[in-house]
């Protein structure tokens, strides 16, 4: 628009000197200007593009192959072509990054009438998440850089990285183990394992409750009692809130919180007990932009900003996969973890105090925290008071600090482990399964 109006003014000013060359070459930039303009919207309009994702599921490591296409639909010739396909800041913030391309993602071509070209590149996946792969940017306009078209052509697609999952080599999962692990406060639940003491025989008693030896001793027939308790299986506890993982030890932490976390799952359910999650972190789905793709923008910035994904972190609302037992437990917990992301909205204290209703009382709860909190501390002891089985992971790597953050816990009667680094996930395992 500004050259149009300096185009005008120069041509008013050619009148009034009386210069017909001036006036001719005026005549000229505005036919040139018009010219360009038609065409660059007529390329831009006639342009599509596609996307094709070698596997939208992934594991650590592996290689991820994406092929673009892009067509002209007209009948005119398009004299360039800037493709680029957008992916998230997210995937390229540290080092090395969640995302590493092994190829440029990024093309400049040119496309004859009817003609369709191809952009192949792929990169390795380094570190679980929740990836936005696009939308296509289109950039294309005039041969002289006077009118530029930026489009955003195809709708994204997510890529889901799984969490890499710590096996327990070597160990047999069905050792022996006790039939209950939590001593129950009710009598809902019977150990015939664990005996508590005898009564007098009462109408109705199995002949397998009988304890002979009493019988024998007293001469009257007398019942075994047995301690309350129950096969517990587990609820994971996972806090993920940004205060609690300094900057300085990112992603290092958090990965290794997320990685704990679903392998102490896949324990329990190979073991085919009841198994859940509940986490205050916020699921990256839920923050994915899937509206505005077919715009037309005035600069690359602009239509990286429309593809981006959004950045709100604020949840009150806690995640949770009920704990139960059931085949597809873990790969629900399993996807869940996948996309969690950090949230600053609820801490971990006022999360257990939102969710304690919804966890069952008969699943051990393992709680993974990465610092030392007073007010976590006190709703963990509060859930020991209440009948709950409490243990919790403590995420650090000092063993000066994870004295200090085990040390409030220790006391108000809390099984600790110290999560130091992945062969430290193998030595939990073992523990839970033993316990």
């Amino acid at each position: 628009m500004k050259w149009v109006v300096a185009v005008l003014l120069v041509l008013g000013f050619s009148f009034v000197i009386g210069s017909d060359l001036l006036a001719y070459a005026m005549y000229s930039l505005l036919t040139l200007m018009a010219a360009s303009l038609w065409l660059s919207k007529n390329w831009s309009a006639q342009l599509s593009a596609t996307r094709e994702c070698s596997q939208l599921k992934a594991e650590i490591d592996d290689h991820v192959g994406i092929e673009l296409e892009v067509t002209n639909r007209g009948k005119l010739p398009v004299p360039w072509i800037l493709l680029e396909d957008v992916l998230s800041k997210k995937a390229f913030e540290h080092s090395p990054p969640s995302l590493e391309l092994q190829s440029s993602r990024i093309k400049l071509t040119m496309l004859r009438a009817n003609q369709s070209k191809k952009l192949q590149y792929h990169f390795k996946c380094n570190r679980r998440g929740f990836y936005q792969l696009g939308p296509i940017v289109l950039e294309t306009g005039d041969l002289f850089g006077l009118h530029r078209r930026f489009q955003i052509k195809s709708k994204p697609q997510y890529l889901t990285v799984y969490p890499r999952v710590v096996p327990i080599d070597g160990y047999e999962l069905s050792s022996r183990r006790p039939i209950g692990e939590i001593k129950m406060t009710h009598r809902l639940f019977e150990d015939p394992t664990r005996i508590a003491g005898v009564r007098a025989y009462q109408e109705g008693d199995p002949l397998n409750r009988i304890h002979w030896r009493a019988t024998a001793r007293t001469g009257k027939l007398q019942s075994k009692i047995y301690e309350s308790s129950t096969v517990a299986g587990l609820t994971v506890v996972l806090d993920f809130h940004e205060k609690a993982f300094p900057r300085q030890h990112e992603p290092i932490r958090s990965e290794l919180a997320v990685t704990a976390a679903v392998s102490v799952a896949n324990t329990v359910q190979l073991l085919g007990h009841q198994v859940g999650l509940l986490t205050n972190g916020r699921d990256a789905a839920e923050r994915m932009r899937r509206q505005g793709w077919d715009v037309e923008l005035g600069n690359r910035q602009q239509a990286q900003q429309v593809g981006a994904m959004l950045t709100d972190n604020d949840r009150l609302k806690p995640l949770q996969v009920p704990t139960q037992r059931s085949s597809e437990q873990f790969y629900r917990i399993q996807e869940l973890l996948a996309r969690i992301e950090f949230s600053d909205g609820l801490e971990f204290g006022p999360l257990l105090l939102e969710a304690q209703s919804r966890i069952p009382r008969d699943a051990t709860v393992l709680a993974i925290i990465s610092k030392q909190n007073p007010q976590s501390t006190i709703a963990l002891e509060n859930m020991v008071r209440q009948g709950f089985a409490v243990s919790a992971m403590i995420n650090v790597f000092e063993p000066t600090e994870y004295a200090r953050v085990s040390g409030p816990l220790i006391a108000a009667g809390i099984a600790t482990y110290h999560l130091r680094d992945n062969d430290s996930i193998i030595h939990i395992c073992r523990k839970q399964i033993l316990r």
